[in-house]
């Protein structure tokens, strides 16, 4: 009997972790084909429409973590998990039908079940949250909560005259102004059908397709393996919207690559670090907020993309010069062999019909959002439709042509299942992004409701006396706060909503460069000790101490904790019609950036003491050429900047000066 007991219970599991993986595939299946079907009719309104988002991408996550929590043996964590997934169904479903009356109808008041409801999303949600983001995001909402509750008890400025349990429900659930609201709806319809498209260039290859490039491309470049390492984690960084799960993703690939080439431990995680913490500025996607800070600003996404082109180059290449640096100082091997990460190289057909299959639905996107100008979620619907087409058949065109491989039909097939896979990963890849983005949405809207921004406001130009740089300081170390333990676009939301207006009515700073500002310094919290998410994930993979780790990645990324003052006191640095104007002071800045790069991370031959001192004098040099607004100050800067680099080949590599030999003879 218990022979048969035994050998019956791993079957029937294998049975039920089976099912669930595939009712994990199946609900991702119907909640694009929702999300999609929405996109090109727009049947219903955008908040009802959010409503049903909710329950659906929520759901999705709650199945696909219980067959995770199941297959690890922890049964209790799969039962709440589908407790909350069947709350956060059943109130999508009562809100969505019911939307009339609850929406428009009885706004400022709800029934007795609604509230119990809500109290029921509320608590699906924490634990959603804490499962995914961790105690410290956990405790800033039941801060915010607190807050919003008790906080007549709160003495100053910031004390109102705190909620009732009733209006702290109507706030974030009943009325559909808070987990439902703006953040919601912006996820739905904008930032959902990217990340479906980011799922299926993963299950397509894409990324092996990088890869192939950054390998062959890191042959005519002396710190090649570890340039790839940036060129990969940046543009997966970009897309999936969190530095951490990216440096956890593409670590383990990198890391070890760079440190079997010779790289120290520290310095291998501190680039990945740098490199999943940078991406997430990096156009198109730049981490999921520049939908977010197109809907603020109430102008194009495409105008979002275009101011953040000269801050992105800028931050690319003073990256790309340090990493060199660090590359060349550990003398170690950067040279990468092709058939240690790919059996056989691509054929020139090949390239041709892989170029084919991903090129022409991003040169759709680009046609259809700058030249065209369509919405984001049209333009994105046909890109992903154009995509599933492509991507599934060119490899059987190619098949068929060639008469190599497979056979076109049994190629159909395959490509039909990276299909399935990539909508699956695409739902998976968002729920993490929604869950954030549906609490923050809810946070946004108790912040309104208290008065909180204004009296941030307040708080700030007190503190700062007024005085621009320590205001943007004071507003850096906000938004650093805010990062900890959760996604670029949600920290930027909340510094967006508390800090921004502040820069823009009290000290004049423009919008575009208000939010820039706070979007940059959103990021730096994943390189910020004491935490610093990403350099912890980061020096785990590489069994790497943390404050090695930090302080390396601190020197490579130095420009991007210059950055936000930049903006600041070179407005034109970020410009929503970029000109020769933005070229020129985005030179000079970029030239700052490589002199505090050059200071910080050069193996200079020198004693400690006069290596210690030519490292401060530049780094202070390099942000005085950032910072400043003189354009003539910088040019001076950067007469002194070339002057020391030329010197230092003299003195310590023995090079002569131009024309010095023919002037001796």
């Amino acid at each position: 009997m218990s022979t048969e007991t035994a050998s019956t219970e791993p079957e029937s599991e294998t049975g039920l972790l089976r099912g669930l993986d595939v009712t994990v595939t199946a609900a991702a299946l119907l909640f694009w084909a929702g999300v999609l079907y929405w996109a090109q009719t727009q049947a219903i309104s955008q908040v009802q429409f959010a409503t049903a988002f909710v329950g659906g991408i929520l759901t999705v996550y709650a199945l696909n973590e219980t067959r995770l929590a199941i297959a690890d043996g922890d049964w209790i964590d799969g039962a709440v998990l589908i407790a909350a997934s069947l709350s956060l169904m059943t109130a999508s479903a009562f809100f969505a039908i019911n939307f009339e009356d609850v929406y428009l109808q009885r706004q400022g008041y709800a029934l007795e079940h609604e509230y119990m409801l809500a109290r029921l999303v509320i608590l699906s949600l924490m634990y959603l949250t804490w499962r995914e983001f961790g105690n410290v995001f956990l405790g800033l909402i039941f801060v915010v909560f607190g807050y919003a509750v008790y906080g007549n008890h709160v003495p100053g400025v910031l004390g109102h005259a705190g909620m009732t349990q009733a209006t702290l429900l109507q706030a974030t659930v009943t009325d559909l102004y808070g987990f439902y609201g703006s953040l919601t709806q912006i996820t739905a319809s904008w930032i959902a059908p990217f990340l479906l498209y980011a799922g299926l260039l993963f299950a397509y290859g894409a990324f092996d397709l990088i890869l192939r490039v950054a390998i062959v491309a890191a042959r005519y470049i002396e710190s090649g393996i570890a340039q790839t390492a940036v060129l990969s984690s940046a543009v997966i960084g970009s897309i999936n919207g969190s530095y951490t799960a990216n440096a956890a993703m593409t670590g383990s690939f990198t890391i070890p690559t760079m440190q079997e080439a010779g790289m120290k431990g520290h310095r291998a995680a501190a680039i990945e670090a740098v490199a999943s913490t940078s991406g997430q500025v990096l156009p198109p996607v730049m981490g999921a907020s520049a939908f977010v800070m197109a809907s603020y600003l109430g102008v194009s996404y495409l105008t979002i993309v275009v101011a953040g082109l000269m801050p992105a180059a800028i931050l690319v290449v003073s990256i790309a010069i340090a990493v060199h640096y660090l590359a060349i100082s550990d003398t170690s091997n950067q040279e990468m062999e092709f058939s240690e990460f790919f059996d056989e190289t691509l054929s020139t057909e090949e390239k041709v019909f892989q170029s084919i299959r991903f090129g022409l639905p991003f040169a759709l996107l680009i046609y259809l959002l700058g030249v065209v100008q369509y919405t984001v979620m049209t333009s994105a619907l046909y890109t992903v439709v154009a995509m599933m087409i492509t991507g599934t058949l060119m490899p059987p065109l190619q098949r068929f042509v060639d008469n190599s491989g497979t056979g076109p039909v049994e190629e159909v097939v395959s490509q039909v299942k990276n299909t399935v896979h990539g909508i699956r990963r695409g739902a998976i890849i968002l729920a993490p992004i929604a869950i954030i983005l549906i609490v923050i949405s809810g946070v946004v809207n108790l912040f309104s409701t208290t008065g909180i921004p204004a009296k941030i406001a307040l708080l700030l130009i007190n503190i700062s006396g007024g005085v621009l740089l320590f205001a943007v300081l004071l507003g850096m170390a906000v938004a650093i706060l805010m990062g900890v333990g959760m996604p670029t676009v949600a920290a930027y939301v909340i510094v967006a909503i508390l800090i921004v207006p502040t820069f823009v009515s009290d000290f004049g700073i423009p919008e575009i460069t208000a939010h820039y500002t706070m979007f940059y310094a959103a990021i730096l919290a994943g390189i910020t000790p004491p935490v610093a998410t990403a350099a912890v994930i980061a020096a785990g993979i590489a069994q790497a101490n943390f404050w090695r780790t930090c302080g390396a990645a601190i020197r490579i990324a130095a420009p991007l904790f210059v950055l936000p003052v930049a903006f600041v006191y070179n407005p034109g640095l970020i410009s929503m019609e970029p000109g020769l104007d933005t070229l020129a002071v985005g030179m000079l800045v970029l030239l700052g950036a490589v002199a505090i790069i050059y200071g910080l991370n050069y193996p200079f031959e020198m004693r400690p003491g006069r290596k210690l001192l030519a490292r401060s004098l530049l780094a202070t040099l390099g942000v005085l050429i950032m910072a400043y607004p003189s354009n003539v100050a910088k040019l001076v800067g950067i007469a002194a900047f070339a002057a020391v680099f030329v010197a230092e080949k003299v003195m310590t590599r023995g090079l002569e000066l131009p024309f010095s030999t023919g002037a001796s003879q």
